[in-house]
Parts: C-alpha cells; sequence; structure tokens
C-alpha cells in the first residue's frame, strides 16, 4: 500500500477534523463534550450500590477532627472514582511510571480526592529554563515525576481546600519514598501544570510555598486530541487506505497518529482546500492553553544538580521536614478551618455530592 493520501481521501478526513473542532469555541465546551463521551461509556451503577458511596460527603465535619491518609488504590476503584468526580477525559492505559493514589478521611472511611504520578512529558520549555538545558533523559527519568490527575472530590475541594492538601501531599516525603520504592528513583523533583491556563486567573496551587512553585508558563502550540467513535473513524479510514503506520506499543501514540494524519493531509491538498485545513487547526489551537508549570523540590537543596546528573548526593535545606506528611497536613488544616468556619458562618457552604452523569450540569471551570 502506498503510504500517501489522495487529495479526495485527504479531503475527506480533513472534514472530520472540521466536523470535529469547528463546533468548539472555548475550551470548556471542548472538555464537556469529552466528559459526555466519556460518560456514554461507562456503566451506571444503582442507586446506592456504586463507588458514589465511597466518597466523602459529611459537609458537617470540621476540618480540625479529620484524620487523613495517603493510600494506594487497585486500577479498577481509582478509575472508577476518578471518573465520577473529574471534569476531564481520564486515560485508563498509560504508558511508563504509574501511581494512583487517594486521601482518605479515617473517621468515615471515605475518600477525599485522587492523585496520579506518571513519567514526566519529554519536552517542557519552562523547565527547560529551570535546569538550564534540555535534561538527559535517562538520568532525568530517575529523578523526576510528573502529577498527571490532582482532584479533589466537590464540594470537599470547595469547602475545604482540597486541592490544596490534595497537591501539598503529592510533594510529601511519604509519596515520595513510594515512589523511590516502587520504580527504584532518586526522586527530588515533583512537577505539575494547572488543568486551566488563561481561561482561568487563578490556579489550586497558587499561595503554595515553599512546596510547589511556579516556574513559568507551558507552549500551546498544538490541537487537543480527537476522542471517542470520531478518532477511531478517522483513523479507521486511514489505515485501510495506507496500512497500519503508528505502532499499536508507541508512547503517546494518539498524538503521534493525529501528528501524522495532520501532515498527510497537508501533503495532498493544496489551494483553497488546503487552507481551509490550515484555518480549522489554526481555530482548533485555539482551545489549548499555556498552563502554569509548578515544581517542588521535597525541600532538597541540590535537587537540580542531581536532575542534571552532577551527582547522586541529597542535601537538605533547611525545611525539609516541612515536606513531611503530617507536617503538611497541619499547615492545610489551619488554612481549611478558616476556610469551612467562614463558609458555614455566611451560609454558602455547599452540600451536594458532585458526580458526573449524563444529566450533570456542572461547572467545567470552578
Amino acid at each position: 500500500m502506498t503510504k500517501t493520501l489522495d487529495k479526495t481521501e485527504a479531503k475527506h478526513v480533513a472534514n472530520i477534523f472540521s466536523d470535529y473542532f469547528d463546533k468548539f469555541s472555548r475550551i470548556d465546551q471542548y472538555m464537556r463534550d469529552q466528559k459526555m463521551a466519556q460518560i456514554e461509556t461507562i456503566p451506571t451503577a444503582l442507586p446506592g450500590m456504586g463507588l458514589d458511596t465511597e466518597l466523602f460527603d459529611d459537609f458537617t465535619m470540621s476540618p480540625q477532627v479529620m484524620d487523613l491518609q495517603v493510600v494506594e488504590l487497585d486500577n479498577h476503584t481509582w478509575d472508577t472514582c476518578i471518573n465520577m468526580i473529574s471534569s476531564h477525559s481520564n486515560m485508563v492505559s498509560i504508558p511508563g511510571k504509574s501511581l494512583k493514589l487517594a486521601v482518605k478521611e479515617m473517621n468515615t472511611g471515605k475518600y477525599v480526592g485522587f492523585m496520579r504520578f506518571g513519567s514526566p512529558v519529554i519536552n517542557m520549555r519552562p523547565r527547560n529554563v529551570l535546569l538550564g538545558n534540555v535534561p538527559n533523559l535517562q538520568i532525568f527519568n530517575k529523578t523526576s515525576i510528573m502529577g498527571f490527575v490532582i482532584v479533589p472530590s466537590q464540594p470537599f475541594g470547595y469547602n475545604y481546600l482540597g486541592g490544596k492538601l490534595l497537591a501539598a501531599l503529592c510533594c510529601s516525603h511519604q509519596v515520595r519514598e513510594m515512589l523511590n520504592k516502587k520504580y527504584d528513583m532518586n526522586l527530588v523533583m515533583f512537577e505539575t501544570t494547572s488543568l486551566y491556563g488563561n481561561s482561568k486567573s487563578a490556579s489550586q496551587y497558587d499561595g503554595m510555598k515553599p512546596m510547589l512553585r511556579n516556574k513559568g508558563l507551558t507552549d500551546s502550540d498544538f490541537i487537543p486530541m480527537i476522542h471517542g467513535k470520531p478518532f477511531k473513524d478517522m483513523l479507521n479510514y486511514v489505515e485501510d487506505k495506507i496500512g497500519v503506520f503508528i505502532k499499536e506499543d508507541a508512547s503517546s501514540r494518539k498524538l503521534k497518529i493525529t501528528t501524522a494524519i495532520q501532515g498527510l493531509i497537508k501533503k495532498a491538498l493544496d489551494g483553497d482546500d488546503l487552507e481551509k485545513f490550515k484555518t480549522t487547526i489554526g481555530n482548533a489551537k485555539k482551545l489549548t492553553e499555556q498552563k502554569r508549570y509548578y515544581v517542588s523540590n521535597y525541600g532538597i537543596d541540590n535537587y537540580i544538580d542531581i536532575v542534571n546528573g552532577k551527582t547522586d548526593k541529597i542535601v537538605k535545606a533547611p525545611n525539609y521536614d516541612r515536606f513531611h506528611d503530617n507536617e503538611l497536613i497541619e499547615w492545610w488544616r489551619k488554612m481549611a478551618t478558616k476556610r469551612f468556619d467562614n463558609l458555614n458562618k455566611d451560609g454558602r457552604l455547599r452540600n451536594d455530592l458532585e458526580i458526573w452523569t449524563k444529566e450533570s450540569q456542572i461547572d467545567i471551570i470552578r
């Protein structure tokens, strides 16, 4: 089979892009569409019989009496819970490292939020600026980890600043040692990005120094992914014409497929057809955002030298002990108690557990 599309075939695939992206003008519209498509694939449990009963729902409880612990969850429980509460679609099969954790309130035995750690993305401009170079990937993967999911259940997040609790515990020595043990790492750097960028003026990670520090904005010169049936139809059509062109086990396979198909289309089209496709891609790129990039050094003074391979010996900073989980929880407890008491006094506490269903009207950007 030839490895190119003819003009008619390229126009057909270009129309899949335009049919998909031209209906969105804002990132929240795109994200809601993705979430609704994902919900269609999730079986609905009978009331009171699903894992929603495992989510924290006692919103009369003060943070002062909460007993919080980080626990590791099996894939089924973690995936099911995060899909119920998260406003973005979540990957199930993930290449590279993966550690799925939850924070559990032990008095009630219920989860208040979820975190997933994984191998960092290959290239990140603000990271390269921080390190002074593009790092050696072998050393980098041994010393650094990324937080891909840091999501509190709602309204735990709203009532108790739950996002800050989860983010702080991502930077804890307890979690660092879990990753060290599981993957034989010398972990000294944690990184994550805000879920939203220029569509929201604040992030749940703001005001978290020294645990997390903002180190700049990511680039955003790419289009969002096509998901669900449109992506499958597009891939099936292209592979029927040119054969399999990206291996099943390739990392970032969907991104590579999408980028390769764009290249095939641009090569086959010309004139008005090519300009129309370029306009579609340009508008799709506007849906993506520059995200805030945050870093934690776990209280390790020489973390940049370790990530850059200059040494493997840890030098503790004066604030090293602040990164123990009990210290981080107490840091959060003071802020959360003030938040809870003020909301309670003003009658603004939220009491309804937010679970995504086909009928959900949850605010995507909140």
